[in-house]
C-alpha cells in the first residue's frame, strides 16, 4: 500500500515539472546564419565601395592617359604624312633636275649624230673616228640607265603627246597619219616627255 502510494506521488512530482520544449532546428539555423549573412552582406558591400572608390581615383589619371594616346596617334599621323609629302616633293625636285640636265645634254647627242656618219663613210677605220663612236655608245648606254630613251617615230602612228609635226609628207607606202620623217630626235625621263621629236606627217 505503501509502495503504491510513492509511486502515485512520483508520478505527480514529474508532472508538475515543466515540460521540456522540442528544439525547432531549422529556426535555430536561421538565427545562428542571419549574423554571418549580414557580415557577409556589409563586406561584399565595403568591397564594392572601396572599388569604386579607386575607379574614381584612377579615371583622372585613365583620362590623362587616354588623351596622351590620342595626341600620339595624331602626331603619328601627321608625321607620316609629312613623310610622304616630303618624300613626292624631294622625287619631283629630283626629277626636274635631272630632266634639265638631260635637256642639257642632249643638243650633245645631236652633234654626235649629225658628225658621226660623215666621218664613218670615209674614216670608218680611223681611231679617232672609232673613239667618237665608242664615246656616243657610251654615252647612250649611260642615258638610258638614268631612265633616259629615245621616243618612236618613223613608221608609228602621230602622237601630240610625243612628236611635234612640223610638215605633211607624200608617201607610197605609209598610211596617212604616219610618220615618215624624223628630223630631230624627242626623249623620255622616266615616261616624261624632255623632248617631242621633230616629225613629218602623211598627209
Amino acid at each position: 500500500m505503501e509502495h503504491t502510494e510513492d509511486k502515485d506521488k512520483e508520478q505527480r512530482e514529474q508532472e508538475a515539472m515543466p515540460q521540456e520544449q522540442p528544439i525547432d532546428r531549422q529556426a535555430a539555423g536561421e538565427q545562428a546564419e542571419g549574423p554571418d549573412q549580414e557580415a557577409q552582406a556589409w563586406a561584399d558591400g565595403a568591397a564594392r565601395a572601396e572599388g569604386a572608390a579607386r575607379a574614381e581615383a584612377a579615371s583622372p589619371q585613365e583620362e590623362k592617359i587616354r588623351q596622351l594616346e590620342d595626341a600620339l596617334l595624331r602626331h603619328r599621323a601627321e608625321f607620316e604624312n609629312f613623310r610622304k609629302r616630303t618624300d613626292k616633293e624631294k622625287e619631283q625636285m629630283y626629277a626636274m633636275g635631272a630632266k634639265a640636265i638631260v635637256e642639257k645634254i642632249l643638243p650633245v647627242i645631236d652633234n654626235f649624230e649629225r658628225g658621226l656618219p660623215p666621218l664613218e663613210e670615209g674614216q670608218a677605220e680611223d681611231a679617232f673616228v672609232d673613239g667618237m663612236r665608242r664615246v656616243y655608245k657610251q654615252l647612250l648606254s649611260e642615258l638610258e640607265k638614268a631612265g633616259v630613251k629615245p621616243i618612236e617615230a618613223l613608221g608609228a602612228d602621230f602622237d601630240p603627246h610625243l612628236h611635234n609635226a612640223v610638215m605633211q609628207v607624200e608617201h607610197g607606202e605609209l598610211e596617212s597619219g604616219k610618220i615618215a620623217v624624223e628630223m630631230q630626235k624627242g626623249y623620255l625621263y622616266r615616261d616624261s616627255v624632255v623632248r617631242h621629236s621633230m616629225v613629218g606627217v602623211v598627209s
